[in-house]
Protein backbone atom coordinates (compact mmCIF):
# COMPACT_ATOMS: atom_id res chain seq x y z
CA UNK A 1 0.00 0.00 0.00
CA UNK A 2 3.11 2.23 0.89
CA UNK A 3 4.38 1.39 -2.72
CA UNK A 4 1.17 2.39 -4.07
CA UNK A 5 0.37 5.64 -2.08
CA UNK A 6 4.21 6.73 -3.27
CA UNK A 7 3.44 5.90 -7.12
CA UNK A 8 0.01 7.81 -6.91
CA UNK A 9 1.82 10.57 -5.37
CA UNK A 10 4.36 10.76 -7.50
CA UNK A 11 2.14 10.74 -10.63
CA UNK A 12 -0.14 13.40 -9.30
CA UNK A 13 3.10 15.40 -8.73
CA UNK A 14 4.36 14.48 -12.67
CA UNK A 15 0.83 15.59 -13.77
CA UNK A 16 0.55 19.00 -12.10
CA UNK A 17 4.38 20.36 -13.31
CA UNK A 18 4.22 17.73 -16.80
CA UNK A 19 0.98 19.85 -17.82
CA UNK A 20 2.22 23.03 -19.38
CA UNK A 21 4.37 21.20 -21.39
CA UNK A 22 1.82 18.71 -22.33
CA UNK A 23 -0.54 22.06 -23.44
CA UNK A 24 2.77 23.90 -25.02
CA UNK A 25 3.05 20.72 -27.34
CA UNK A 26 -0.33 19.82 -28.34
CA UNK A 27 -0.88 23.56 -29.24
CA UNK A 28 2.20 23.91 -31.88
CA UNK A 29 0.48 20.83 -33.52
CA UNK A 30 -2.99 22.06 -33.43
CA UNK A 31 -4.98 23.74 -36.58
CA UNK A 32 -6.13 27.41 -36.69
CA UNK A 33 -9.39 25.78 -35.92
CA UNK A 34 -8.82 24.02 -33.00
CA UNK A 35 -6.35 26.84 -31.63
CA UNK A 36 -8.86 28.82 -29.33
CA UNK A 37 -12.56 27.71 -30.03
CA UNK A 38 -14.83 29.87 -28.19
CA UNK A 39 -16.35 27.45 -25.18
CA UNK A 40 -14.73 25.07 -26.45
CA UNK A 41 -11.19 23.56 -24.81
CA UNK A 42 -9.70 20.98 -27.37
CA UNK A 43 -7.38 18.87 -24.87
CA UNK A 44 -5.91 16.61 -27.90
CA UNK A 45 -5.50 17.50 -31.43
CA UNK A 46 -8.00 15.94 -34.08
CA UNK A 47 -5.60 16.56 -36.54
CA UNK A 48 -1.67 16.53 -36.11
CA UNK A 49 0.00 19.50 -38.44
CA UNK A 50 3.15 20.85 -39.62
CA UNK A 51 1.47 24.28 -40.41
CA UNK A 52 2.53 26.39 -37.81
CA UNK A 53 6.05 25.41 -37.73
CA UNK A 54 6.41 26.29 -41.43
CA UNK A 55 4.70 29.30 -40.79
CA UNK A 56 7.16 30.63 -38.28
CA UNK A 57 9.91 29.27 -39.69
CA UNK A 58 8.58 31.02 -43.39
CA UNK A 59 8.67 27.77 -45.58
CA UNK A 60 5.07 27.97 -46.30
CA UNK A 61 3.71 30.18 -49.18
CA UNK A 62 3.23 33.55 -48.06
CA UNK A 63 -0.48 33.80 -49.33
CA UNK A 64 -1.36 30.80 -46.81
CA UNK A 65 0.17 31.94 -43.95
CA UNK A 66 -1.59 32.63 -41.03
CA UNK A 67 1.08 35.63 -40.27
CA UNK A 68 0.40 39.09 -41.24
CA UNK A 69 3.70 39.79 -42.74
CA UNK A 70 5.01 38.13 -45.93
CA UNK A 71 8.77 38.21 -44.68
CA UNK A 72 8.10 36.71 -41.73
CA UNK A 73 10.55 33.97 -40.96
CA UNK A 74 12.49 32.97 -37.51
CA UNK A 75 15.53 31.37 -39.60
CA UNK A 76 17.28 34.45 -39.45
CA UNK A 77 16.88 35.33 -35.75
CA UNK A 78 17.61 31.96 -34.91
CA UNK A 79 21.20 32.13 -36.65
CA UNK A 80 21.71 35.94 -35.14
CA UNK A 81 20.64 33.99 -31.64
CA UNK A 82 23.17 31.05 -32.34
CA UNK A 83 25.53 32.97 -33.37
CA UNK A 84 25.58 35.80 -30.51
CA UNK A 85 25.67 33.64 -27.70
CA UNK A 86 27.47 30.61 -29.36
CA UNK A 87 30.50 33.28 -29.53
CA UNK A 88 29.84 34.66 -26.82
CA UNK A 89 29.93 32.01 -24.46
CA UNK A 90 33.37 30.60 -26.16
CA UNK A 91 34.72 33.88 -26.06
CA UNK A 92 33.83 33.90 -21.58
CA UNK A 93 34.86 30.35 -21.38
CA UNK A 94 38.39 31.15 -22.78
CA UNK A 95 38.94 34.16 -20.56
CA UNK A 96 37.30 33.18 -17.34
CA UNK A 97 38.62 29.53 -17.60
CA UNK A 98 42.26 31.12 -17.49
CA UNK A 99 41.14 33.73 -15.00
CA UNK A 100 39.73 30.83 -12.23
CA UNK A 101 42.44 28.81 -12.83
CA UNK A 102 44.78 31.43 -11.39
CA UNK A 103 42.60 32.63 -8.46
CA UNK A 104 42.33 28.53 -7.58
CA UNK A 105 45.71 27.54 -7.80
CA UNK A 106 48.12 30.34 -7.15
CA UNK A 107 45.68 33.03 -5.86
CA UNK A 108 46.36 35.74 -8.64
CA UNK A 109 44.82 38.71 -6.98
CA UNK A 110 44.50 38.02 -3.75
CA UNK A 111 41.39 37.02 -1.90
CA UNK A 112 39.81 40.20 -3.03
CA UNK A 113 39.53 39.47 -6.50
CA UNK A 114 36.88 36.85 -7.31
CA UNK A 115 34.44 39.63 -5.14
CA UNK A 116 35.73 42.42 -7.26
CA UNK A 117 34.61 40.43 -10.47
CA UNK A 118 31.14 39.15 -9.25
CA UNK A 119 30.73 42.69 -8.85
CA UNK A 120 29.98 42.94 -12.44
CA UNK A 121 27.41 41.53 -11.78
CA UNK A 122 25.57 43.54 -8.99
CA UNK A 123 25.09 46.77 -11.56
CA UNK A 124 21.39 45.83 -12.60
CA UNK A 125 21.32 45.62 -17.08
CA UNK A 126 18.96 49.15 -17.12
CA UNK A 127 21.59 50.88 -15.03
CA UNK A 128 24.67 50.18 -17.98
CA UNK A 129 22.78 49.65 -21.24
CA UNK A 130 22.75 52.65 -21.93
CA UNK A 131 26.19 54.24 -21.29
CA UNK A 132 26.62 50.81 -23.19
CA UNK A 133 24.95 51.92 -26.26
CA UNK A 134 26.56 55.25 -26.24
CA UNK A 135 29.63 53.73 -26.26
CA UNK A 136 29.00 51.15 -28.71
CA UNK A 137 27.47 53.93 -31.20
CA UNK A 138 30.89 55.90 -31.37
CA UNK A 139 32.61 52.27 -31.77
CA UNK A 140 30.65 51.49 -34.67
CA UNK A 141 29.76 48.41 -32.77
CA UNK A 142 26.05 49.06 -32.51
CA UNK A 143 24.32 46.46 -34.32
CA UNK A 144 26.53 44.01 -35.14
CA UNK A 145 27.26 40.80 -34.18
CA UNK A 146 30.97 41.76 -32.83
CA UNK A 147 29.28 44.33 -30.24
CA UNK A 148 26.78 41.67 -29.15
CA UNK A 149 29.65 39.03 -28.84
CA UNK A 150 31.67 41.37 -26.46
CA UNK A 151 28.70 41.88 -24.34
CA UNK A 152 27.33 38.63 -23.91
CA UNK A 153 30.86 37.77 -22.85
CA UNK A 154 31.50 40.48 -20.46
CA UNK A 155 28.11 40.24 -19.10
CA UNK A 156 28.38 36.53 -18.25
CA UNK A 157 32.67 36.54 -17.38
CA UNK A 158 31.84 36.58 -13.83
CA UNK A 159 29.69 33.62 -13.52
CA UNK A 160 32.08 31.60 -15.44
CA UNK A 161 35.32 32.65 -13.23
CA UNK A 162 33.10 31.32 -10.01
CA UNK A 163 32.07 28.25 -11.40
CA UNK A 164 34.58 27.54 -12.72
CA UNK A 165 37.28 28.61 -9.83
CA UNK A 166 34.92 26.00 -7.15
CA UNK A 167 35.77 22.88 -9.97
CA UNK A 168 39.49 23.89 -9.96
CA UNK A 169 39.78 24.15 -6.09
CA UNK A 170 38.12 20.47 -5.79
CA UNK A 171 41.23 19.03 -8.22
CA UNK A 172 43.99 18.18 -5.60
CA UNK A 173 47.04 20.33 -5.77
CA UNK A 174 49.27 16.79 -6.44
CA UNK A 175 48.24 16.12 -9.88
CA UNK A 176 49.20 19.14 -11.34
CA UNK A 177 53.14 18.46 -9.45
CA UNK A 178 52.76 15.10 -10.64
CA UNK A 179 52.62 16.32 -14.31
CA UNK A 180 55.39 18.86 -13.93
CA UNK A 181 57.57 15.89 -12.25
CA UNK A 182 56.96 13.68 -15.17
CA UNK A 183 58.25 16.48 -17.49
CA UNK A 184 54.61 19.11 -17.99
CA UNK A 185 55.20 22.55 -18.21
CA UNK A 186 52.66 24.60 -16.22
CA UNK A 187 50.89 24.66 -19.24
CA UNK A 188 50.97 21.17 -20.06
CA UNK A 189 50.05 20.33 -16.27
CA UNK A 190 46.65 22.76 -16.99
CA UNK A 191 46.01 20.94 -20.30
CA UNK A 192 46.40 17.55 -19.74
CA UNK A 193 45.84 16.85 -15.89
CA UNK A 194 43.66 19.43 -14.85
CA UNK A 195 41.46 20.55 -17.29
CA UNK A 196 40.55 17.06 -18.50
CA UNK A 197 38.83 16.70 -14.36
CA UNK A 198 36.60 19.33 -14.52
CA UNK A 199 35.19 18.60 -18.17
CA UNK A 200 32.07 17.73 -16.61
CA UNK A 201 31.92 21.35 -15.01
CA UNK A 202 32.66 23.22 -18.05
CA UNK A 203 29.94 21.72 -19.81
CA UNK A 204 27.62 22.66 -17.21
CA UNK A 205 29.05 25.96 -16.92
CA UNK A 206 28.91 26.44 -20.62
CA UNK A 207 25.84 25.00 -20.60
CA UNK A 208 25.04 27.98 -18.24
CA UNK A 209 26.45 31.16 -19.60
CA UNK A 210 24.98 29.69 -23.37
CA UNK A 211 21.05 29.87 -21.63
CA UNK A 212 21.63 32.86 -20.16
CA UNK A 213 23.01 34.87 -23.05
CA UNK A 214 20.15 33.03 -25.27
CA UNK A 215 17.39 34.27 -23.12
CA UNK A 216 18.46 37.98 -23.15
CA UNK A 217 16.43 40.52 -24.15
CA UNK A 218 17.12 44.17 -23.03
CA UNK A 219 21.13 44.30 -24.67
CA UNK A 220 19.60 42.99 -27.78
CA UNK A 221 16.80 45.35 -27.87
CA UNK A 222 19.03 48.09 -27.31
CA UNK A 223 21.90 47.08 -29.43
CA UNK A 224 20.31 45.59 -32.22
CA UNK A 225 17.79 46.47 -34.77
CA UNK A 226 16.04 44.08 -37.36
CA UNK A 227 19.72 43.21 -39.02
CA UNK A 228 20.82 41.46 -35.66
CA UNK A 229 17.26 40.67 -34.22
CA UNK A 230 17.80 37.74 -31.85
CA UNK A 231 14.98 34.70 -31.49
CA UNK A 232 13.93 36.49 -28.06
CA UNK A 233 12.92 40.08 -29.40
CA UNK A 234 11.50 37.56 -32.89
CA UNK A 235 9.23 36.15 -30.18
CA UNK A 236 8.28 39.73 -28.88
CA UNK A 237 6.75 40.60 -31.82
CA UNK A 238 4.38 37.23 -31.94
CA UNK A 239 2.99 38.76 -28.83
CA UNK A 240 -0.25 39.62 -31.36
CA UNK A 241 -1.60 36.41 -31.50
CA UNK A 242 -1.84 34.79 -35.26
CA UNK A 243 -1.91 38.33 -36.88
CA UNK A 244 1.55 38.89 -35.61
CA UNK A 245 2.25 42.66 -34.50
CA UNK A 246 3.00 45.44 -36.72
Amino acid sequence: MRKALRALAIGIYAAFFGFPLYWVITMAFKTKAEENPPGVTVWWPSEWTLTNFKDVLGINDPNDSIFATQDFSALTPLKNSFLAAGLGTLFALIVGVFAAYGIARFRAGGSQLPFQILQLRMFPPAAVVIPLYFMFVYLHLWNTLQGLVIIYAAVTFPFVVWLMRSFFQDVPREISEAAIVDGCTQWGAFYKAVLPMVKGGLAATALFVFILNWSDYLIALVMTQDDWQTAPLFLSTMSGGAGGQE
